[in-house]
């Protein structure tokens, strides 16, 4: 699915609710006022804003890069658990071969 806001659009985002936030009673309130100036759900900014504080180390969490990270390992893993099944069915096979008398 293509990206919606580009990474300088969510910058400038973060950074406009960075500044809000001392205007505005809560964190939730600054999140709002700036979504409503950009035109985007505020809901998508609050996103933001947990991602960037979990990246920062700021809000315990597992950071984008570990997230990938973990992903890419998980993949790997499922492919090496494929191939190692399909060989141990390649031996079976070619163990059955050498096994069988031959005729002649």
């Amino acid at each position: 699915m293509p990206k919606k806001y580009s990474d300088e659009m969510r910058e400038r985002a973060l950074r406009m609710v960075a500044e809000a936030l001392p205007d505005h009673p809560n964190q939730m309130a600054a999140i709002r006022h700036v979504a409503d100036l950009l035109g985007m759900n505020s809901e998508t900014l609050r996103v933001w804003l947990r991602r960037s504080e979990v990246d920062a180390g700021t809000r315990p969490g597992v950071s984008t890069d570990a997230a990938e990270e973990i992903k890419r390992l998980r993949r790997e893993n499922a492919e090496l658990r494929r191939a190692n099944e399909i060989l141990k069915s390649a031996s079976v096979f070619f163990a059955k071969e050498l096994d069988r008398p031959t005729t002649k």
